[in-house]
């Protein structure tokens, strides 16, 4: 997996995330290039602006925790139409140039904040998470839906 961490492998993201514009159109599944953008913003949301969505209660919690979280935080790549979260659907059109100066701008911050700063850190829905959970985590839902756009 890459390493979210790493100064080089951010530059390639947002490298990849430059070449997009608001017409290039998915190889699967039904978002918009503009709701691919905010539905990746989500993630980052769930760290730096928790109070935008409503947090897991315990049972959901759980069930998260047990058998959600290794599917997210492991090595395996998603799947192609793999199912989301009800809080990760987008179907509002968005701000294309909003959404992306957003998503860089998250992970540049994640990089910069490093590894020690995730490592323990609380997540949303899985409680706490090592540094390289984290990273599989982000490092995973953004090669997904780059991928997804062709980029």
């Amino acid at each position: 997996m890459e390493n979210i961490f790493d100064v080089k492998t951010v530059q390639n993201y947002i490298d990849r995330i430059n070449t997009l514009s608001p017409e290039t159109q998915p190889l699967w599944g039904k978002m918009s290039v503009d709701q691919m953008l905010a539905h990746c913003n989500v993630s980052y949301e769930m760290v730096y602006e928790p109070e935008k969505h409503k947090k897991p209660g315990s049972i959901a919690k759980f069930i998260l925790k047990t058998f959600v979280k290794s599917k997210v935080v492991g090595d395996k790549s998603y799947p192609r139409n793999s199912p989301t979260a009800p809080q990760f659907i987008v179907i509002d059109k968005k701000n294309f140039e909003e959404e992306k100066k957003r998503l860089i701008g998250f992970i540049q911050k994640t990089q910069q904040l490093g590894e020690t700063a995730f490592d323990g850190k609380e997540s949303f829905s899985f409680g706490k998470l090592k540094a390289g959970e984290w990273n599989n985590m982000f490092a995973k839902h953004l090669n997904h839906h780059l991928a997804q756009f062709g980029v």
